[in-house]
């Protein structure tokens, strides 16, 4: 990945946060009823790392809501619509067949330090992903977790 796909992040702004934030989207809808958590870190990263290489990621978090009522699908589909936070970097935007896709990332000091994925649809997820990752490896990160 180029420099330049960061210059938005590395400039920053300091226009005030909207409502739909990723961590307001996050709080609000990793409470809704029959949703799936899965969260792994710390040791079990550790533990990864000693028998593969995984590119300076330390934790990886992912949310399904497939299994949730229409209401919180339809809720957090509109939310995907909104979101606008400046404290990420968008690099994918897009909507196909119904379903907004969205990976965000997170920079500091050349390193991101967090990748979101969030997608909407029938089938509504979040992933995210934190760690010192180089631009370099970004690309096989975000493949090996879609």
């Amino acid at each position: 990945m180029c420099q330049p796909c960061f210059s938005g992040v590395m400039s920053g702004t300091n226009e005030t946060q909207q409502q739909n934030t990723v961590e307001e989207l996050f709080r609000k809808f990793s409470k809704e009823k029959n949703t799936t958590h899965v969260k792994i870190g710390g040791i079990i990263m550790r533990l990864a790392n000693a028998f593969s290489d995984t590119k300076g990621v330390t934790g990886v978090e992912v949310f399904s809501f497939d299994e949730c009522d229409r209401q919180v699908k339809d809720n957090l589909n509109a939310a995907i619509k909104k979101l606008k936070d400046s404290a990420y970097e968008t690099l994918v935007s897009t909507t196909q067949d119904g379903v907004n896709t969205k990976i965000l990332v997170k920079v500091k000091d050349n390193f991101i330090s967090e990748i979101i994925i969030i997608v909407g649809g029938t089938d509504p997820a979040f992933v995210r992903i934190k760690g010192k990752i180089k631009p370099d490896d970004f690309q096989s990160i975000v493949e090996n977790n879609k």
